[in-house]
């Protein structure tokens, strides 16, 4: 069973920094690609940032891009998203988000495009 366990979450000030992790379990393809997407009351899910399964490929949405840097650890099965110069307009909840792919560089911007999400985190960033 797949299991992505989102954390790091919390209220922080705008200008503050953040660090979210997500922890994978279950993924049987020998690579998958990750996302994280967030999602504001009453908005749709949008997307934030993914990463290819070599790591070598970041891919931002342009109202996080210079803020936000995605990353990830294969040995840890973990993917992270460092949040910095925070916006009150940033918060929302947070998804992890994977799929298998047959290309270790592909990555992926539509929610349509992920198998497996976790739970979600709050990040709440007020002014």
């Amino acid at each position: 069973q797949v299991q992505l366990v989102e954390s790091g979450g919390g209220l922080v000030q705008a200008g503050g920094s953040l660090r979210l992790s997500c922890a994978a379990s279950g993924l049987t393809s020998s690579s998958y690609s990750m996302g994280w997407f967030r999602q504001a009351p009453g908005k749709e899910r949008e997307f934030v940032a993914a990463i290819s399964w070599s790591g070598s490929i970041p891919y931002y949405a342009d109202s996080v891009k210079g803020r936000f840097t995605i990353s990830r650890d294969n040995a840890k099965s973990t993917v992270y998203l460092q949040m910095n110069s925070l916006k009150p307009e940033d918060t929302a909840v947070y998804y992890c988000a994977a799929r298998s792919t047959y290309s270790r560089e592909s990555v992926y911007s539509s929610k349509r495009q992920y198998n497996y999400w976790g739970q979600g985190t709050q990040v709440t960033v007020s002014s």
